[in-house]
């Protein structure tokens, strides 16, 4: 996948750094677009098998999430509980998947074909979960003002169905545990503060992340080196970025990014 030449070996290392730090900007100012920017990053600017790209990204996303779940336990704005039931249906789910990438042994475009058509649709479904988040939120709600909300024992098993769901995308595209991830726990869990939904979809992506990462480790599909150039860059990114979110209004950024995975997702259609 490296150039041969050492002058171009260098100089793509320091653009998948760049990258890296462009990506780790977004996703501390914004909160989201990690995987979903990252994967078509490699996938159409640098192509990078979509298989490779998918498996680093989760590594990559596993290691700059633990930061983020990190503070915001610190800070109490996780909810454990709801991150034991994304992940009983996430992590089986994810290892299922990768067990059967396996089984199946599918040669290399196919399983590109595959990887792609499945990111596809999550980054038109991750575009259209930002432009509607305020409006799906809406939906919670009955015309008095009141939340719409499941009963105590439907909602557990709600819960670990949407961790497999959300599991068997990141497993195959590497989208979802974000943006899609935080939609879905605002339609379940209607009166959960804002910051304790960001906190506990980051506290979620970091197991799931890791243990997809690894499977596609074991399958071969992570390139250890482009991960530690996206590192370098991306590190100092979510730094600076998380220090700029509260000067950037989200209404102006969520459009923006919306409409970034738009594009990215009709171009990997088409």
């Amino acid at each position: 996948m490296h150039p041969i030449n050492s002058n171009g070996w260098w100089r793509m290392d320091w653009m998948y750094t760049l990258s890296g730090f462009l990506v780790g900007l977004v996703v501390g100012v914004t909160g989201a677009g990690g995987g979903s920017l990252m994967t078509p990053l490699l996938v159409l600017l640098f192509g990078v098998s979509p298989a490779t790209a998918v498996g680093t990204d989760l590594l990559y996303a596993s290691l700059t999430k633990t930061l983020g779940g990190w503070v915001h336990g610190r800070r109490g704005t996780v909810d454990w509980k709801v991150v034991g039931l994304l992940s009983l249906g996430s992590l089986p789910a994810a290892v299922f998947t990768i067990a059967l990438l396996k089984y199946l042994a599918l040669d290399q475009k196919t399983l590109g074909g595959l990887v792609t058509g499945v990111l596809s649709v999550a980054l038109l479904l991750t575009a259209g979960a930002l432009l509607l988040k305020a409006q799906i939120r809406k939906l919670a709600q009955r015309k008095d003002g009141t939340l719409y909300e499941l009963r105590d024992h439907h909602l557990p098993a709600a819960t670990i169905i949407t961790g497999i769901v959300v599991g068997t995308l990141v497993a195959i595209s590497s989208v979802g545990a974000g943006v899609l991830g935080t939609v879905a726990l605002l339609f379940l869990y209607p009166r959960m503060q804002a910051a304790k939904v960001v906190g506990t979809d980051i506290a979620h992506a970091v197991p799931l992340t890791a243990v997809a990462g690894m499977g596609h480790l074991a399958l071969g599909t992570v390139d250890l080196v482009l991960l530690g150039s996206l590192l370098m860059g991306s590190l100092p990114g979510i730094y600076i970025g998380s220090h700029l979110s509260a000067r950037v209004p989200e209404a102006v950024l969520r459009p923006v990014l919306a409409a970034m995975l738009l594009v990215i997702g009709v171009r990997m259609v088409l």
